[in-house]
């Protein structure tokens, strides 16, 4: 249809400013946004003069191409006419939009040079925060806040008397105590509904964890103060990286992610898993809960309850790698703070179960480049064997394996310090109706990474435990279970040590001693080493604690005297309804508990010292949880430690000085009190001295000599005189009549 003119203003009449166009700039606005979001702004790149300009553009390529594909004529690059430098910046264009998004998340903060590490945001996202006023054209310097000192995290390690601190969680309270040898514990801080489901240390003891609706806080310092909070709405669990520095939360609801949420991004929506930066306190990566591998309905179509593997997510020794397994597929192993897949793929493993990462730096023989390590497992597919290996990060080397047949289950145990991983192997027999277990012990500082095998073991193991930095282990033993077997069979505990070899070689692993027909399912091991405490938890029916000790100082049996170890039962006793068992971080004392979460009745705890001596019984009403604080490791050289023990007897007798003291001082209220008035009786006789020589002066008299006070006190001694009055009271009067 041809537009009219007919109601066309006259020339007289025609007014610019009246007309309204606002219908046609709608129509024909140009959208910022339509047709930039495959921008990117590529910062901080070096400034280089106007001949070096083409040469960056190539060397910049090389790194935009690895996320997407983009060309030297995409690439602008603005050159300053006053200077006839490059100003530190780029405009990039991608093909798609996708390849943007992806060049932001892989490329923002790489390093290009030991000097330069590049920004990279997308060009819409520039335009759309710093539109609408949200940053002044004119430039206004920050303002620096006052500094403000902040608390001490590490403030308990001073405490001059050496002593260990624990929360307890009972009822709606939560507190923290010093523990004290034989008084009741003293209270650090006692909070109510600190937190709404657990508390968790972290793993050097910085922070105290509390769970919330909102998500996870850290406390800290000598004020108990908040120190960090992770907003991750309904967290279930929470796990540390070994260094403390980040932090993993995780929901079993997928995140709802509201927008302008001053935190979480678009990013988070629908995920499980949060990574976080706890420096920051910013996440770093988002992941949902993947589908668990195998079936999930039984043999009468009843649905499988799949068991959550926690944690998902395992940190090397260094926080450097974090990975996670996808289970019978593949381990994706990312790097840290980045959070990109190393070598921007998953490590394909068919058939993959398990994996652990080393806990400790490997020392491998003969190799000097740095290298974490993580042990794997694989069932048996079809005609191939199950295997387990040894990988190699970062350069995803196998640097060992071993083929398994007529395997059923496997389990990895690294030792502390990563010198051997001791794989437990249930194997069946061929008619698969019974069951066995052998060790493959991988001696990973050995070269080649030989495996000892460790086959004496008739019933399959059910717990296993290496003694924390050194190389002797536990394990309990149990038959089969007949079917319809009210009460479980009995167990068996077994102790392994090397046998003595020559200079610092390890020798084979050797049987020391097999105790049968026990009830025993738990070992804990002392954190120091040597001391043992072998336990039945969780059990109707026993609450056997047994305190073993590895170096005995007695004799030694005939047949012990080539193996490192002299095994003696110091003690026993036990704990009615106990549920967990936790040893002070410095090794002297063992805390037992039972909780109101496993355990209905007499819930509490009992103290113990490392030789199995019982401190302190107390009973607490809705008793939940125990936790002592973790230490972080020792600053002293491995000669200062040296020194100290071999010193230990004069130290000893400064610490036995202390403990009579401190027995001596039981009523510290009393002792106290009784100094006071004594330091009160001083100052009244040094203040009437000073008023009698004061008369005397006014007096005219000399001052009293030494001789002349003390025959004074005697005859007021002399004529004091002591006065006795004896009062009669009538208490009861009754009238008998005698016939």
């Amino acid at each position: 249809m041809a537009p009219s003119f007919e109601n066309l203003p006259e020339d007289d009449d025609y007014d610019e400013e009246e007309l309204d166009f606002g219908d046609l700039q709608d129509q024909y606005e140009v959208r910022m946004e339509e047709g930039l979001d495959a921008f990117v702004v590529v910062d901080g790149l070096p400034k280089v003069r106007e001949d070096a300009h083409q040469k960056l553009v190539k060397f910049l390529l090389r790194k935009l191409n690895t996320v997407g594909k983009t060309g030297e004529d995409l690439i602008f690059m603005p050159i300053n006419e006053e200077t006839g430098m490059t100003d530190g910046y780029a405009f990039v264009e991608y093909e798609t939009p996708e390849q943007a998004v992806a060049a932001t998340k892989a490329l923002h903060g790489t390093s290009l040079d030991k000097r330069h590490a590049i920004a990279v945001n997308k060009l819409t996202d520039i335009e759309r925060y710093g539109r609408e006023g949200r940053i002044d054209d004119e430039y206004t310097a920050p303002e620096i806040e006052p500094f403000t000192e902040r608390d001490h995290l590490r403030w308990w390690l001073g405490d001059p008397e050496a002593r260990d601190q624990f929360v307890m969680y009972r009822n709606e309270n939560v507190g923290v105590y010093w523990n004290e040898k034989e008084d009741p514990p003293a209270p650090v801080v006692d909070r109510q509904h600190w937190t709404e489901s657990f508390v968790q240390w972290s793993p050097l003891g910085t922070y105290l964890t509390s769970m919330h609706a909102q998500g996870v806080q850290l406390w800290g310092g000598p004020s108990w103060s908040r120190q960090k909070r992770f907003a991750h709405p309904g967290a279930n669990l929470v796990d540390f990286s070994p260094n403390e520095k980040y932090i993993t939360t995780w929901s079993h609801r997928p995140l709802q992610v509201d927008e302008g949420h001053p935190i979480l991004t678009a990013e988070e929506d629908g995920k499980n898993y949060i990574i976080w930066d706890i420096a920051t306190q910013k996440p770093l990566r988002s992941f949902v809960t993947l589908d668990q591998a195998g079936p999930t309905q039984d043999a009468d179509g009843n649905a499988i309850k799949k068991k959550l593997q926690w944690p998902a997510f395992k940190w090397s020794s260094d926080d450097k790698y974090v990975a996670r397994m996808t289970q019978g597929q593949s381990i994706s192993v990312y790097e840290l703070p980045k959070m990109n897949l190393l070598d921007k793929t998953s490590i394909k493993i068919e058939g993959v179960m398990d994996f652990e990462w080393a806990p400790a730096l490997p020392q491998r023989d003969s190799i000097k480049t740095y290298e974490q390590l993580f042990c794997y497992w694989t069932p048996e597919l079809g005609s191939n064997p199950a295997k387990v290996g040894l990988m190699s990060i970062p350069s995803k080397e196998v640097v060992r394996t071993r083929n398994l047949f007529n395997v059923s289950d496997a389990k990895l145990h690294w030792q502390s310090q990563a010198a051997y991983v001791c794989v437990k192997v249930d194997r069946h027999s061929k008619s698969k109706k019974s069951n066995a277990t052998n060790l493959e012990i991988f001696r990973v500082r050995e070269k080649g990474v030989p495996v000892e095998v460790v086959d004496s073991l008739k019933d399959t193991v059910i717990n296993f435990a290496w003694e924390p930095s050194g190389d002797r282990f536990v394990l309990i033993t149990a038959g089969e279970i007949p079917a319809g077997a009210a009460v479980p069979p009995k167990t068996s505990v077994s102790f392994f040590c090397p046998e003595k070899a020559k200079g610092n070689a390890v020798g084979n692993f050797k049987h020391i001693r097999t105790i049968d027909k026990k009830n025993n399912n738990a070992i804990h091991w002392s954190p120091k080493g040597r001391f043992v405490v072998v336990a039945t938890v969780l059990s109707q029916q026993s609450f056997d604690l047994d305190f073993y000790d590895f170096d005995f100082e007695g004799e030694k049996e005939d047949k012990d005297k080539d193996l490192t170890a002299n095994l003696q039962l110091m003690a026993t006793a036990d704990h009615y309804g106990v549920t967990d068992i936790d040893w002070d971080p410095t090794g002297r004392y063992v805390a037992t508990s039972a909780s109101m979460w496993k355990h209905r009745m007499e819930n509490g705890y009992h103290l113990y010292d490392f030789k199995g001596t019982l401190l302190r019984e107390e009973p607490v009403e809705q008793f939940k949880q125990w936790a002592w604080r973790p230490r972080p490791p020792t600053l002293l050289t491995k000669e200062e430690q040296k020194k100290i023990r071999k010193n230990l007897r004069e130290y000893s007798k400064i610490f036995d000085e202390q403990d009579l003291a401190r027995k001596n001082t039981a009523n510290k209220a009393i002792i106290e009190q009784r100094r006071r008035l004594l330091d009160e009786w001083h100052a009244w006789r040094a203040r009437v001295e000073a008023e009698l020589y004061e008369e005397r002066e006014e007096l005219g008299l000399p001052p009293l000599s030494k001789e002349e006070e003390i025959a004074e006190a005697e005859i007021d001694e002399e004529n004091d005189q002591v006065v006795e009055e004896i009062v009669e009271e009538i208490l009861e009067e009754s009238e008998e009549v005698v016939s």
